[in-house]
């Protein structure tokens, strides 16, 4: 389960960089589709806001590297999934609902 936990920290950093990209005002970072209806003044807003998904993707991911490795138990697999998968669904609602609120939807 290391080398879970390393893998799963090591996207974590990733989203974390995004993440803090994102938040000081690189907003082309996000795909143009994403953006292309929010309104210019409300971008900084709409980059702080799709951030906060990205930050709880990254503390999902350590999460559950955490979770795999501390947990001995024959059920560690299967903690660690689940707290990756609810805290996967989490992240993608908040994202969702800030597509929803600052570009009109996700289509």
């Amino acid at each position: 389960m290391i080398a879970y936990a390393v893998l799963m920290w090591a996207i974590a950093a990733l989203f974390l960089l995004f993440g803090l990209l994102i938040y000081h005002g690189k907003t082309g970072l996000i795909h143009e589709y994403h953006r292309e209806r929010v309104r210019s003044e409300d971008m900084a807003a709409y980059g702080r806001a799709f951030s906060t998904g990205l930050f709880a993707l990254a503390g999902t991911l350590v999460l559950s590297g955490i979770v795999s490795l501390l947990w001995t138990l024959p059920g560690a697999v299967t903690a660690s999934l689940v707290v990756l998968f609810v805290g996967l669904a989490a992240s993608f609602a908040i994202l969702w609902r800030v597509q929803r609120r600052y570009n009109g939807g996700m289509l």
